[in-house]
Order: structure tokens, then C-alpha cells, then sequence
């Protein structure tokens, strides 16, 4: 496919620097780029990495203005790029296939308008799925959950009963959402599972990778608010009530009955120990380990983790811990000399 770049500057309403009559043949990274692409910089400080790729034209932002190379400007860098990506991405288009006849749904299932389920799709008792929603091969959506419109649940995913999924949410493959808790009493010498009478709650628009687990909750819900998005191979345990907007990333393990509240940020690999309360608008770093509540509006990391001014006090001291160790050696040195030192003098003086 070519594509004259003034055209590409139409379509993201972007203001052309450079020769419109530029054909491009594709889009791609700068790392990646080739010639006849064009590529992205969404910061000034790519300008080396521009200077030496084949691209033959970049997206840039406002405060940006490349030598040597057209550009385009624009207000959302990555907004504009995505729409030239799929400009050279052929439409793939077919009709809904509606339910497989190699589905299996069950009589007592209600099923909305528009509704799409791939063949070795499994719908449970009493399950009700909404319009526009579709559900993938390899499915499993046991008995009695709630599934709402235009909800996407991608292959392999399982949904244990009484699971409850908010309008326009997405569940990626393999997920397993409403599984027993981690929760157990030790009786005669055995470890019995406590109750997992409960079900798992996600309110609208809400994302669960691929891979991460969802636990029920012990007599009621566990919930994900609205908005929020968890990355793959999360773990959220029983009873957890996460908030609106989170954004959840890879690896994350949040122990059981622990709650965050709205636009709450967890990097790669935290690690949340069970009933604690994360406030709002909280920034926890990759790898934190929290074992206490963090207040609204805080940055906490490291392990344990703690506020970051604290933190970085820290880790500048644990910097230090050479420097100081060779200047303990130096005083024990001259202490040993002192001593002997006094210890010479009480002997002539004794003498």
C-alpha cells in the first residue's frame, strides 16, 4: 500500500512540514523503521535515534521539530500514529457467526441480541449474556454468572459460577475469574478450606489479562471498579475491593480482603499483604512490598515499601555504607593506637 503523506497529515489533522508528495509504504517504530516509512518521536530526546533510522517522515509533538526529515505535528503523538498504523493495516471484515452450532449453551441460558459464541464454547445454567457480546472458543462460563453488553471474553477463559461482568468489559485468554479463595482453618492436624460461598463482581469497562486470577470472595463479592485495568498474571485474592481506574500491571499479588480506592497505580511484580487499604490516586513501585496502609495521594516503593522521600534517604545511605565502613576501620585503628598509647603510659608512670 503507498500513501502520499499529505494525506496522512489529513487524516490525523496534523500540520505537514516537509514534501506532501513523500509516498510511504508503511508505518513502524524508529527502531523498526524502513525506507518509505514513516515513524514516531514523542520526545526531542529520539532526535539522535531519528537522525540515524530509513524512515522517510515522522509524527512529532508541538514542542518537537526534526532536521533533516518531514514531519507531522500533532497534539496526541500515539493517538495519531495508531490511526496511520491501521490506515496500512488491511480492513478485516466479516459478518457475526451468531452462536456455533458447536457451542454448547445450556436451554436456561438467556442470550442477548448480536451476541457471538465460537464453537467449543461452554454456557452454563441460568447464564445470562447481553447484546453485542462475544464470547470465544474454549470458554467456560459456568452457572448463573451475568455477563454484560458488548463484553469481550477471549479464548479459554473461565468464569466459576455467580461471576457478574460490568457492560463492555474484556477478559483475555486464559483468565480464571471466581476461583476458590487461599483461605483455610487447620482442624486435627488438617488444613480445610474455609468458605467460598462468595462471587466475583466487575463493574463496566473494566480489563483482565491474560492469565491473571480473580478469587471469590468468602460470603460476598470481590470487586473491580469501573474503568480499572489489570495487566496479565495478576493475582487479586477473596474479598478484595479494588476502585475505579486502576491501572494493575504485570505480576502484581494482592493478598486477600486488601482495598485500593480510585486512579491507583501499581507497577510490575507489587506485592499488597492482606486487609491493608491503599488510598486514592496512590503510585506504588515496581517491586514494592507494602505491609501497611498507604495514604491518598502517596508514591510508597521498595521492600518493605515506604513514602518515596523516605525511601530515597534510604538508599542514599545504604550508598554511603562503603565509604563509612572504610572510615570505621580507620577509627578502630587509631583507637587501638590511643589504647596502647594510654596503656604505655600507666605503665611508666607506675614504674
Amino acid at each position: 500500500m503507498e500513501v502520499l503523506l499529505r494525506e496522512l497529515a489529513q487524516l490525523v489533522d496534523g500540520q505537514l512540514s516537509g514534501d506532501g508528495d513523500i509516498v510511504i509504504t508503511g508505518a513502524a517504530t524508529i527502531r523498526d523503521s524502513k525506507v518509505g516509512s514513516i515513524t514516531l518521536a514523542d520526545r526531542a530526546k529520539l532526535a539522535g535515534s531519528l537522525a540515524d533510522c530509513d524512515a522517510a517522515a515522522v509524527v512529532v509533538s508541538s514542542d518537537f521539530s526534526p532536521e533533516g526529515i518531514a514531519y507531522i505535528t500533532v497534539k496526541n503523538v500515539h493517538e495519531s500514529f495508531a490511526k496511520i498504523v491501521q490506515r496500512f493495516q488491511s480492513p478485516r471484515t466479516r459478518e457475526r457467526m451468531g452462536i456455533s452450532k458447536d457451542a454448547r449453551v445450556s436451554s436456561t441460558a438467556r442470550i442477548g441480541s448480536d451476541v457471538e459464541i465460537h464453537p467449543d464454547a461452554s454456557i452454563g445454567e441460568n447464564v445470562s449474556i447481553g447484546d453485542g457480546s462475544t464470547i470465544h472458543s474454549g470458554v467456560r462460563i459456568m452457572d448463573d454468572c451475568q455477563i454484560g453488553d458488548n463484553v469481550t471474553i477471549f479464548p479459554n477463559a473461565v468464569l466459576y459460577e455467580n461471576s457478574r461482568v460490568g457492560d463492555r468489559s474484556v477478559i483475555h485468554a486464559g483468565a480464571v475469574i471466581g476461583a476458590y479463595g487461599f483461605g483455610y482453618k487447620t482442624s486435627g492436624g488438617r488444613h480445610q478450606i474455609s468458605a467460598q460461598l462468595g462471587y466475583v463482581e466487575f463493574g463496566p469497562d473494566v480489563e483482565i489479562g491474560a492469565g491473571t486470577t480473580v478469587d471469590r470472595g468468602t460470603y460476598g463479592p470481590t470487586k473491580i471498579g469501573e474503568g480499572t485495568k489489570i495487566d496479565n498474571q495478576v493475582q487479586i485474592a477473596h474479598n478484595c475491593q479494588i476502585g475505579r481506574h486502576n491501572l494493575i500491571c504485570s505480576h502484581v499479588g494482592i493478598a486477600g480482603s486488601a482495598t485500593t480506592g480510585d486512579y491507583v497505580v501499581m507497577a510490575g511484580q507489587v506485592g499488597v499483604a492482606d486487609h491493608l487499604d491503599i488510598g486514592n490516586q496512590v503510585i506504588l513501585g515496581a517491586k514494592a512490598g507494602v505491609m501497611n496502609d498507604v495514604p491518598d495521594g502517596e508514591t510508597w516503593f521498595g521492600i518493605p515499601a515506604m513514602p518515596s522521600r523516605k525511601q530515597m534517604t534510604r538508599v542514599a545511605s545504604l550508598g554511603k555504607i562503603p565509604e563509612m565502613r572504610k572510615q570505621l576501620k580507620e577509627l578502630q585503628r587509631q583507637v587501638k593506637h590511643l589504647t596502647e598509647q594510654a596503656a604505655e603510659t600507666r605503665s611508666k608512670d607506675a614504674a
